[in-house]
């Protein structure tokens, strides 16, 4: 049966690839649209390969390149997520809702984490690019991307 569903896979990722020869595709351990150099990374071998196949390649056919806020972020996802799914079902494949929410989770959680005060735990708000303020105690502070490493908050209130 697993060797069926591979086969299923690898096709419908061939059939994915054939369909978009303006993008470059490269196996990876990791899913990511390179809109500098028009690439799309996907791990063929992922359990969930083609609805991440498909999410980067929404971000690739909307034209993504960069986001200036965490909430502009959330939303890019979410509209890429929406993007996918419909993409899917030209392929007659589905996409869980599960799979879509908890990839936005992992984009939730890194906001909250961000916008959350070293201070005093309130939630903040961006103010800049990397800084948040405190609603609660005016505390500022600035944060690495940490998409990908840990999160590292660092207090600038003088």
């Amino acid at each position: 049966m697993g060797a069926i569903i591979m086969q299923s896979t690898a096709s419908a990722i061939l059939k994915i690839i054939n369909n978009y020869p303006q993008f470059i595709f490269k196996k990876s351990d990791d899913f990511l649209w390179s809109s500098s150099d028009n690439t799309i990374f996907y791990n063929p071998k992922d359990v969930h390969a083609l609805a991440l196949l498909l999410h980067e390649l929404a971000h690739a056919l909307l034209g993504h390149k960069l986001y200036l806020s965490d909430v502009q972020l959330i939303s890019i996802e979410s509209q890429t997520w929406d993007y996918a799914v419909n993409l899917a079902e030209s392929y007659n494949i589905v996409i869980p809702e599960e799979i879509v929410q908890s990839n936005l989770d992992t984009y939730r959680d890194w906001q909250h984490e961000r916008s959350t005060c070293p201070k005093c735990t309130a939630t903040g708000m961006q103010i800049k690019n990397n800084i948040y303020s405190c609603l609660a105690c005016s505390n500022q502070w600035k944060v690495n991307q940490a998409r990908d490493c840990r999160l590292q908050r660092h207090d600038i209130t003088k």
